[in-house]
């Protein structure tokens, strides 16, 4: 029963961990690097006919060049709400509306904003290695509880330790690896 509880607590650790890295890596595909990126437009909601709906629900997106993105409508009753939508999100993107299609051209980041958002990513990983950690925390919080149980005994608690603490090293070592890639991407000019 020791072994099965003790895989339990690895297996709950561990799924917490990945939620932690899959939740990074749809965060840094919202960060703009220089070049067009449909993912870019991502969580944008546009009011169509008084229903939040999701961009990419309302479109076909594109990107026919690195510095242009195509927003071609389903329906060109939306282009008005589409357009308000991009030019309301945080992104600082100008979108031009020919009456077909909306054009949405990416200008290029200056050194400064490159580095503004490498610092921004370096924030975001660290605050998902903390989820790595606190996911950690309560695996080894569990691990102690079942020990003072009786259900684990106290050699096979440190190995699970030693186990845990290489799960955590490994996760770290993943965000580690996607935040040096999106850095290269940003500061690629």
């Amino acid at each position: 029963m020791s072994s099965e509880d003790a895989d339990l607590v690895f297996d709950e650790a561990k799924s917490a961990m990945e939620k932690s890295v899959r939740s990074l890596r749809v965060e840094l595909q919202r960060v703009r690097t220089g070049r067009a990126s449909a993912s870019l437009l991502d969580g944008i909601q546009v009011d169509y006919y008084g229903t939040p709906t999701a961009l990419n629900q309302l479109a076909n997106l594109s990107t026919p060049d690195p510095r242009l993105i195509v927003v071609n409508p389903y329906d060109k009753g939306a282009m008005a709400g589409i357009e308000k939508a991009i030019m309301a999100s945080d992104l600082g993107l100008t979108p031009s509306n020919d009456g077909k299609v909306v054009r949405i051209p990416i200008p290029p980041l200056t050194e400064e904003r490159r580095k503004d958002l490498v610092k921004h990513v370096h924030r975001m990983a660290e605050d998902h290695k903390v989820g790595v950690r606190e996911a950690r925390r309560d695996a080894l919080s569990m691990l102690k509880d079942l020990e003072s149980e009786g259900a684990v005994p106290a050699d096979d608690k440190r190995r699970e330790e030693k186990r845990m603490q290489s799960l955590t090293d490994d996760y770290v070592k993943k965000i580690e690896e996607m935040i040096q890639q999106k850095e290269e991407e940003i500061l690629q000019v």
